[in-house]
């Protein structure tokens, strides 16, 4: 098969779609043949040399795919040869074919295309355990997500709205923070002219927001702090603003507030099975039920990997950047 690889890091043109061994499917694993895969920020750490696979994954970026099954492992049940899927992966993702756990599958939702299914597991799995399972998430709380046109942020701002939670963003430009509105985002930032804790305060009339969802890391940690309620919660689940940050501890103290930070390529088995079933359970009827939808930006071959890292590393997308393959 082909997939792209990763000779030495570097920029986009460090991708490279080669010829490579097939993956052979393990106990309690299935064979998919890939239609598309997804592109994340993930994989463009990967790619610079910053974040390799945890042991015994895939050596090939690629966080999610959809496709069809076309061999199984030993011990599989609940799954056959032809049943049409997607997939959370902890790599491998940028390939014709890949092995994956059955409990990372999911089956393709009612009224989507195959393609399309390859935006959501990433981003349903990472917003669905970070804001509802963790950050407690309820009805009529405040949301707060950077970068709401990201992957991440349109998924968000759809699921928090489906629970009846008002939501806020930010983003760069009017167009980014239109599409967020459309999608429903009550509160729109822009983090370029607008300082977003004073944003937060004016129209929450001082309260701040309940959880505040962050792809930034260091560089809002302070303000984050400052941005939430009393027992707000803080997920991180990013770094681009930098892995370093002052913390007034005081201030978190006063609040009574909450910080985590969690990643899922390196969790282990049973906790990514448990929260793709959940994602199944609470996600899926959202999707087949036209309430919520992935947000697609573009397709570009899979063998075209390194113009779609470009895409991200200029924040030029609005949601998801697909790769297909051949």
């Amino acid at each position: 098969m082909y997939a792209i690889t990763i000779p030495e890091p570097g920029g986009p043109e460090a991708l490279v779609w080669d010829e490579v061994p097939d993956p052979v499917p393990g106990e309690g694993e299935v064979l998919v043949e890939v239609v598309a895969s997804a592109v994340n920020r993930a994989d463009l750490l990967q790619r610079q040399g910053f974040y390799n696979p945890p042991p015994g994954a895939s050596p090939y970026p690629g966080l999610e795919c959809s496709g069809r099954i076309t061999a199984l492992g030993a011990n599989v049940t609940g799954w056959s040869v032809g049943d049409e899927v997607c997939a959370l992966l902890a790599g491998g993702g940028y390939a014709e074919k890949v092995a994956v756990p059955a409990g990372q599958l999911l089956p393709v939702p009612e009224g989507l295309d195959l393609r399309q299914a390859a935006a959501l597991p990433e981003v349903t799995c990472t917003v669905w355990s970070n804001v509802f399972m963790v950050s407690h998430l309820h009805p009529g709380e405040t949301l707060l997500v950077h970068g709401g046109s990201s992957g991440i942020g349109t998924m968000a701002i759809q699921l928090a709205k489906a629970v009846g939670a008002k939501v806020a963003v930010t983003a760069g430009t009017k167009e980014k923070l239109d599409f967020c509105s459309e999608l429903g985002a009550d509160i729109l930032i822009n983090y370029r002219e607008q300082d977003f804790v004073e944003e937060i305060e004016r129209v929450t009339d001082g309260a701040g927001a309940d959880v505040i969802l962050d792809n930034m890391g260091a560089k809002y940690l302070d303000r984050n702090v400052r941005a939430l309620a009393v027992n707000g919660r803080l997920a991180i689940i990013g770094m681009q603003g930098g892995i370093k940050g002052e913390l007034n501890i005081a201030t978190l103290l006063g609040k009574r507030a909450a910080i985590s930070a969690t990643s899922l390529r390196a969790r282990p088995l049973g906790e990514k099975t448990a929260i793709v079933a959940a994602v199944r359970e609470h996600v899926w009827p959202l999707i087949a039920a036209g309430r919520v939808r992935p947000v697609v930006d573009r397709e570009l071959p899979m063998s075209d990997a390194a113009a779609a890292h470009r895409v991200l590393e200029e924040s030029g997308n609005i949601g998801k950047v697909l790769l297909v393959a051949p």
